[in-house]
């Protein structure tokens, strides 16, 4: 007798639904570049071959969230516990009225037309993981020579990948036929310090103008927990040294997430250390997104949530 269905389990909460008011007033336009839907199940089924069962996080909560910290703009990237199934991320976008952007997951064999149809929808770009936590990537060289497809549309290329990959994926990703955002600060050991081999690599790759990083993540390269002060050095350094190709994001709500819950409203306060002068947060936050994602007026958006 066959051995009977056992569903993934179901994973904890890993977002608080009562974030701290954060004290850092954002400048106008300001851009979350990082952060997931999930669900809700009943509407959106999970994927079949997912490895666990999200709580939902479904778009409502998303935007209330962005309302209390002051977000005006948003990319949503599309989680691997949908798989290539698109349409939770694009429900959502269809709320924002082109305020909003998303990347999405799909096979390098994609249909051109299924491409152009995510494109109508407001999705700029496609990730893929290089991560041992998740479904193994394709082949790097495989995914930079669909990078010439994703020229086609204006997309660009988004790479997850673990921190002892970056030097391994590095010849491939500077040969990218357009940019490629990469998640996370490289996914670095923030107790291994600025001067790991992981980071320099990062930074040597960060050299190419092509390449764009996340300033997100300061609470899963933390060894020491909140407030994250042994990751925000890595974080400001980017900033510093490549300001005009950075980009800020929550990450929220924080899948496969090991440590304390964080703080949405505290991970907004980190800013003002990641990028100490007004004007390097206006880059990272405003003017940086606004270039690479091409988003409508965030009025817009809110004159949609009004009707």
């Amino acid at each position: 007798m066959a051995n009977p269905t056992i569903d993934p389990p179901l994973a904890a909460p890993t977002a608080t639904d009562k974030p701290s008011e954060p004290s850092l007033r954002l400048p106008k336009g300001a851009c979350d570049a990082h952060f997931h839907i999930f669900g809700p199940g009943a509407r959106f089924p999970y994927a079949a071959d997912r490895k666990y069962t999200p709580t939902d996080a479904p778009k409502e909560a998303l935007f209330a969230l962005h309302a209390f910290l002051g977000i005006d703009h948003g990319v949503i990237v599309h989680t691997a516990q949908h798989g290539t199934d698109n349409s939770v991320t694009e429900d959502a976008l269809a709320a924002t009225n082109r305020a909003y952007r998303a990347t999405a997951l799909v096979t390098t064999d994609v249909s051109n037309a299924e491409m152009k149809r995510l494109d109508v929808a407001g999705f700029r770009g496609a990730r893929f993981h290089y991560m041992q936590h998740l479904s193994g990537g394709a082949p790097i060289n495989n995914v930079i020579a669909f990078g010439k497809r994703l020229a086609d549309i204006g997309w660009h290329l988004q790479i997850h990948m673990a921190a002892e990959r970056i030097a391994e994926l590095t010849p491939a990703i500077k040969s990218s036929p357009v940019p490629v955002m990469i998640d996370h600060m490289g996914r670095v050991d923030a107790s291994l310090g600025l001067d790991q081999k992981p980071f320099q690599d990062l930074l040597r790759l960060m050299d190419d103008k092509n390449v764009w990083v996340k300033v997100s993540g300061c609470d899963r390269a933390t060894r020491t927990g909140p407030p994250y002060a042994d990751a925000v050095p890595f974080a400001r350094k980017l900033v510093a040294d490549f300001g005009d190709r950075v980009v800020w994001g929550t990450d929220w709500p924080h899948p496969n997430h090991q440590g304390p819950i964080p703080d949405d409203g505290g991970l907004v306060d980190l800013i003002a250390d990641i990028a100490p002068t007004p004007e390097a947060r206006q880059a990272l936050l405003v003017d940086n997104p606004q270039r690479f994602y091409n988003f409508a007026p965030a009025k817009d958006r809110a004159t949609e949530k009004k009707s």
